[in-house]
């Protein structure tokens, strides 16, 4: 039927849009933009966008190719493949672990974009993904878009936030297709070692599930004088050149086994949308298939900035690492200051802050009181899944005065 104005009324939409009618982000900026037209200055905590620039030689390569014709129209495959051959160089340099840039590697709008729609690839209705609960929102909308059904591993503290295998039962599994894991872990920051991933790969071996890791902190690791990084046994990461190890590391045939990388923390190119998928030489055809009915790739001058950034100078990696690793230290020492006592994370641009008991039950009407009455806007735990309830994460995108000025704000609001 049709209105006076001859629109269509009563919209019969897809059911699988249900679920993703509640989104974490969207639900805190709309909260922010109440608080903003409320008089409140806002500081924003919400977000894991960096505001640190991207670096002036991948700035560069971008503008040189503005001025090349050729580079204006699409981008084809074939033609990403310079993109491709650094990726696999950027990734054999750092992890030790031969890559085919013609098979094993996929350009991608951002890792989100690659880890939404790899389900569509993997699952049939009905379908179970086993998922990290908290975790990153994308990876459960990409299931619920393939009309698939999710399985949520809780994360615990008393677990160090990874999931127990042991736990999943013999039905679900039964019906599973993939699992999707994330270290270092966007909410909770933990970090997984060598030996986590070896079981994860061997469990996947086991029930036949594809293996999905999305791995864009890969950079964002703190390294601490006699700490747990190089020097520790308990992460043992031969022939690399990172903190952290790779999936591919416990799977170096690629036997299970794709990687999600993006070039939105590392090189600070969040609005470039740039990233890319590594691994099993199937799952990477399947997601390229599925690429090919929805989007062609970026504009050429957007890879050759990514080009510059996995070839060139990496002290701007470095620069950042230590930029969030001051920012970490001035907030959690402002934070234990006002007598909120929070662990130290030892990776991503995260704070995962247990609430305190008069919150532990609703961290969503936290946070929006908190942006309501103090302007400083955090995510609340549950807004990434049932077992994130009673934690809210900070994002230390703003410098140490800044990010003192909102402790001192939420000091008030606490007491």
């Amino acid at each position: 039927m049709t209105n006076d104005k001859g629109q269509m009324t009563n919209m019969q939409f897809a059911k699988r849009l249900q679920p993703l009618q509640s989104n974490v982000f969207a639900d805190m900026d709309r909260a922010k933009a109440i608080a903003l037209a409320s008089g409140q200055q806002v500081i924003d905590l919400s977000l894991g966008s960096s505001d640190l620039p991207t670096e002036a030689h991948v700035i560069e390569a971008i503008a040189q190719s503005l001025h090349d014709r050729s580079t204006h129209g699409y981008l084809l495959f074939n033609g990403t493949f310079g993109f491709r051959e650094a990726a696999a160089k950027w990734y054999e340099q750092k992890f030790g672990i031969k890559v085919d840039p013609q098979t094993e590697v996929l350009p991608l709008i951002g890792s989100q974009e690659g880890t939404a729609h790899l389900p569509l690839a993997i699952l049939n209705p009905g379908d179970f993904a086993l998922l990290l609960d908290p975790g990153y929102p994308s990876h459960a909308g990409g299931v619920y878009l393939a009309s698939g059904q999710i399985y949520s591993m809780p994360l615990r503290a008393e677990n160090a936030f990874l999931p127990v295998f042991a736990d999943i039962p013999a039905p679900v599994l039964a019906q599973s297709r993939m699992m999707v894991l994330s270290y270092p872990h966007n909410p909770t920051a933990a970090i997984a070692p060598l030996s986590f991933f070896q079981e994860a790969v061997a469990f996947c071996q086991q029930h036949n599930l594809a293996l999905v890791h999305d791995f864009p902190y890969v950079d964002l690791v703190f390294q601490e004088p006699g700490e747990w990084a190089m020097n520790s046994s308990q992460y043992p990461i031969p022939n690399t050149q990172s903190l952290v190890p790779s999936i591919l590391q416990a799977d170096p045939e690629k036997s299970v086994s794709i990687e999600f990388f993006t070039l939105s923390k590392s090189y600070n190119m969040g609005g470039f949308r740039i990233g890319y998928a590594i691994g099993n030489a199937q799952l990477i055809n399947a997601l390229r298939q599925v690429k090919a009915a929805v989007d062609f790739n970026q504009y050429r001058g957007i890879l050759n900035g990514a080009i510059a950034a996995l070839t060139g100078p990496q002290a701007g990696v470095k620069s950042a690492v230590a930029t969030f690793q001051q920012r970490r230290d001035a907030f959690i020492t402002a934070l234990h200051r006002i007598g909120w006592n929070v662990a130290t994370p030892k990776a991503t641009m995260y704070i995962w802050a247990k609430l305190p008991s008069a919150w532990s039950q609703n961290s969503i009407e936290f946070c929006t009181q908190l942006v309501k009455q103090t302007g400083v806007a955090a995510s609340p735990g549950a807004g990434f899944g049932k077992s994130g309830e009673g934690y809210v994460r900070f994002a230390l995108v703003h410098e140490p005065p800044l990010l003192e000025t909102a402790v001192e704000r939420m000091a008030e609001f606490l007491h």
